[in-house]
């Protein structure tokens, strides 16, 4: 068979059911091979970039490997590079597949020529270039390999127009052996009694749960654990579902961009119990104005390199943060207790939090963002899932919705990017079909993106888009406001109207000018069984220095 055909053979043989998509000529052999495999659904796309996005999404949500085929070589294959330096950052295991120019023509200035292999090698965990149809299987079992083992990540794989042409014989084509891959480091267990012994002589305990327990469902024996010895978990940025909303020790996310109860428990505990999480720079801007500098941190990674990285710690224990946890839980069993003065005073600070996050004027016009935060906590249902963007208001948002069914947040974390909302949001909504997907994304950002409607009406992927609509590129002009006398340039914007261009796509369109109808409208969005746009005209002068310490040459004192 031919080198295309054998590539989509191997993927059905790694068990993949979701491929997505952007034709082109450079893997016509590839495309021709779908048309025929009947139980892999291919979702095309109108970008690559967000195409990948979709698959970044799939992944997260699914725990499985994301797929996304770029059809052509050079600007198809170079418009991969933000969604996967995105999926870097995420530690999500998406698989690339690029076109890639014919291997004769190579170093000859072709049509599309670009050194794909150079370029994609530092933006993903591996890239590969395959050498010939006959290891074609080969190679994508590699990638599956990779992609899924600690710490996962993207891998791209270049298939060169006359490899996938080219013809070969093959035996059976098999899968990667995938359960091989999952299994958990167990941790040394003189490092698990130092962190036991710790944690149950510490009269000021925190555990800080980051990635590592999201991506690992692991959240129900974290639970166990902080119950048994009274233990109040935070959740570090861009995780704050790794704990059930509802939960009475969850204290939500942690450090510069979390609440003021999650990060005065940081710079009070004396010992913290870090897992899965680097206490990398969204948690702690690497600064002990953070964290206590005289807490004991027992840090829990699967990633050696990142054991002590940032921050001295006490203990440091390589492994499965989802098995640590339950050795730690056995190697406490019989000692214990319920937290005492510490965990009552923070359950009595983050219910006048709560208190506090529903004490908003309903009222105000133009709306507030803390008005729309407060109308999606009490309309969205409990199975919602939110993808958000970078940006102001939706870093004002990450620690202010209700996450009640874990995974259930996904952002673009310390790559920062615009314009990823809406994309992952399919991808999720596709992943698990069942549940609510409400994404949140500012005009900016929905307007990079806006043309993956056509591919949401096509496909029936009905998610709920919320426009935080306050025409301008909101951080920026911030920015501008705060440290650059107001000297406003490129920070405004003019945009159509988001809910009549979501009808012309032939998507349900709603606008919210008034707050007394942010509730109904909600609510009808997340009813009319389509993909819905929600165009929301929140207060332009809400806006929100978040990157205060990037300008501390130019505000003195007041940085």
């Amino acid at each position: 068979m031919s080198g295309g055909r054998a590539a989509v053979e191997a993927l059905r043989a790694n068990g993949v059911d979701t491929v997505f998509g952007l034709i082109g000529s450079a893997t016509m052999e590839m495309f021709d091979a779908l048309y025929d495999a009947e139980e892999i659904r291919f979702i095309g796309v109108r970008d690559e970039r967000s195409g990948t996005h979709m698959a970044d999404g799939y992944a997260r949500a699914s725990g499985k490997a994301g797929v996304f085929l770029a059809g052509q070589n050079g600007p198809g294959a170079t418009n991969l590079v933000t969604p996967l330096a995105q999926a870097r950052a995420a530690y999500s295991p998406v698989i690339a597949l690029a076109g890639s120019l014919a291997t004769g023509h190579v170093h000859r200035d072709a049509f599309q020529e670009v050194d794909q292999q150079h370029l994609f090698m530092p933006i993903t965990k591996k890239t590969y270039m395959v050498n010939s149809a006959g290891r074609v299987p080969e190679f994508i079992n590699e990638g599956f390999r990779n992609a899924l083992s600690p710490r996962q990540g993207p891998v791209l794989l270049n298939l060169p127009r006359d490899v996938l042409a080219a013809e070969a014989e093959f035996e059976a084509i098999r899968g990667a052996m995938g359960d091989g891959m999952h299994t958990a480091v167990r941790a040394n267990p003189e490092q698990v009694k130092k962190a036991a012994k710790l944690l149950i002589g510490a009269s000021r305990p925190l555990i800080i749960a980051g990635g590592g327990i999201k991506n690992s469902r692991a959240h129900e024996v974290v639970i166990e654990l902080a119950e048994s010895l009274g233990v109040p978990v935070a959740t570090s940025p861009g995780h704050g579902d790794g704990m059930p909303f509802d939960h009475p020790l969850n204290a939500g996310q942690v450090g510069p961009r979390g609440n003021d109860v999650a990060s005065y428990l940081a710079r009070e505990a004396d010992v913290i119990l870090a897992l899965g999480t680097r206490l990398g720079f969204n948690s702690t801007f690497y600064t002990y104005d953070n964290l206590n500098q005289k807490a004991a941190i027992i840090q829990v990674e699967i990633e050696p390199t990142a054991l002590g990285r940032f921050f001295p710690v006490e203990v440091a224990i390589w492994g499965d943060a989802s098995s640590v946890v339950q050795d730690i839980r056995e190697a406490i069993r019989g000692s214990e207790r319920d937290g005492g003065a510490w965990v009552a005073q923070f359950k009595e600070q983050r219910k006048r939090h709560l208190v506090a996050l529903d004490e908003t004027n309903d009222e105000q016009s133009p709306i507030s963002p803390e008005t729309l935060f407060k109308a999606l906590r009490e309309v969205a249902p409990r199975d919602t899932m939110y993808t958000m963007d970078a940006g102001t208001l939706c870093l004002q948002a990450t620690d202010r919705l209700a996450y009640w069914q874990p995974p259930a947040l996904f952002t673009p974390l310390d790559f920062g990017l615009v314009g990823f909302s809406f994309s992952c949001g399919l991808g999720v909504k596709l992943a698990c079909p069942e549940r609510t997907v409400i994404s949140l994304m500012g005009d900016g950002g929905f307007g990079m993106t806006v043309s993956e409607l056509s591919t949401a009406v096509e496909h029936g992927i009905n998610t709920v888009t919320v426009v935080m609509n306050n025409q301008c590129w909101g951080a920026e002009k911030a920015y501008q406001r705060d440290f650059f006398g107001e000297r406003y340039i490129g920070a405004n914007l003019q945009n159509p109207p988001y809910d009549k261009l979501a009808e012309l796509y032939g998507a349900r369109g709603f606008r919210v000018d008034q707050p007394g109808d942010l509730r109904k409208t909600l609510e009808a969005a997340l009813a009319c069984g389509k993909p819905a746009v929600v165009d929301v005209q929140v207060d332009p002068a809400a806006l929100y220095s978040f990157r205060r310490d990037s300008f501390k040459h130019r505000a003195g004192d007041k940085a």
